[in-house]
C-alpha cells in the first residue's frame, strides 16, 4: 500500500458599578456579540479548510501513524519526525516504533513542483487509487504538482466498514463489499486516511525552527486541509509562510480543530453533517477557552 515509499526515498482604583437597571442589558449584549462572532469564525474555518474527496466526509487516521523523512540529515530528520509525531500524540494517535513502514512521508527538496510532478508521473495510482473515495480530483492533483507553495501535501483515504474494518467500496479486481445498513441518518462507513505525501521546499523554510516546521507538517498531515484555503484571518499555524508573527507554532485554535476532528463520531450519512459535528465540538472548546480567559483575550476569539 505504501508502494511509492515508499519507492521514492531518494527522490507553529475599582470602577463604580453601573445602576442595576442598566447592567443586565449591556452585559447580555456583549455576550451575544462575542458568541455570534466565535460561532461564525469556527463555522467559516471548518468550511474553508476541510477538503475530503467529493461526496465523502472528512477522513482521519484510525490508530497509528508512522512518520518518514527523506532527504534531510539524519539528526534533522529525526527531530522533524519527532515533532510531527508529537502533534499526532496530542490527538491520541499511536506513534509507530522505529523501523515502522511510513504512512506519513515527508520529502525535502529544493524543487517542489518538479519533484511532485515526477512522483505523480512515476506512480499515478499511488496518488489516485482506482476506488471511490480515495483522493481529491484530478484538478486538485494538478494543483499539488504546480503550486509554488513552500509546502504541498496529498492525502489518500479509504471508506471503511465500521463494524469490520474492511474496505467499504469495491476494490480493483474485487467484489462488492458487504455493508450492513445503520438507518437513514447514520452511516456504516468511516473514512480512514491511508497515507499522505508532504513535499517541503527547504529554500523557503530558511529561518524556521524544527518545531515550527514540524507543527505545520503535523497539521496538514493529520487533517485534509485545503491547500488553497484563505486562513489569514484565523490564529493558525497554517499562516506560517504568510505571517510576520515571529515564532508561530501550533496554536490553541489548531489544537481545538484537530481535537474536534478526532473527537467527533463522524457517523452521519451527510458529509455536511459531519463537518457540522466538527464545528460543534470546536466551538464548545473555544467557548470554554474564552470563558476562562480575561475579557480582552476572550474578545480576540
Amino acid at each position: 500500500m505504501i508502494e511509492l515509499a515508499f519507492a521514492t526515498a531518494v527522490m507553529l482604583a475599582p470602577q463604580t458599578a453601573p445602576p442595576p437597571q442598566s447592567a443586565p442589558s449591556a452585559q447580555l449584549e456583549d455576550v451575544v456579540v462575542v458568541g455570534r462572532r466565535l460561532r461564525q469564525a469556527v463555522d467559516s474555518f471548518v468550511d474553508d479548510v476541510v477538503a475530503p474527496p467529493v461526496g465523502r466526509g472528512p477522513a482521519r487516521w484510525n490508530r497509528q501513524v508512522c512518520v518518514g523523512i527523506v532527504n534531510l540529515r539524519r539528526d534533522v530528520a529525526q527531530a522533524l519526525a519527532d515533532q510531527v509525531s508529537a502533534v499526532a500524540d496530542r490527538v491520541g494517535l499511536q506513534i509507530g516504533e522505529p523501523g515502522c513502514s511510513p504512512n506519513i512521508l515527508v520529502i525535502a527538496t529544493d524543487e517542489g513542483p518538479g519533484l511532485a510532478r515526477a512522483l505523480v508521473i512515476e506512480k499515478p495510482l499511488a496518488f489516485r487509487p482506482q476506488y471511490s473515495g480515495a483522493a481529491r480530483s484530478s484538478e486538485a492533483l494538478e494543483f499539488f504538482q504546480t503550486t509554488p507553495a513552500p509546502v504541498r501535501w496529498w492525502h489518500v483515504s479509504m471508506p471503511v466498514v465500521r463494524a469490520t474494518g474492511e474496505p467499504g467500496v469495491r476494490m480493483p479486481g474485487g467484489g462488492a463489499p458487504m455493508i450492513a445498513g445503520e438507518g437513514r441518518l447514520r452511516s456504516p462507513l468511516r473514512n480512514d486516511l491511508q497515507r499522505v505525501f508532504v513535499i517541503l521546499d527547504m529554500d523557503d523554510a530558511t529561518g524556521l525552527s524544527i518545531q515550527q516546521l514540524g507543527d505545520y507538517v503535523g497539521m496538514v498531515a493529520l487533517a485534509q486541509i485545503d491547500p488553497a484555503a484563505e486562513t489569514s484571518s484565523y490564529d493558525t499555524v497554517l499562516n506560517l509562510f504568510q505571517t510576520t508573527t515571529p515564532g508561530l507554532t501550533l496554536t490553541d485554535w489548531d489544537v481545538s480543530y484537530l481535537t474536534a476532528l478526532y473527537g467527533s463520531e463522524l457517523n452521519q450519512r451527510s458529509a455536511n453533517a459531519q463537518g457540522g459535528e466538527i464545528s460543534s465540538l470546536m466551538l464548545r472548546d473555544r467557548t470554554a477557552a474564552s470563558d476562562d480567559a480575561p475579557p480582552e483575550e476572550a474578545e480576540d476569539d
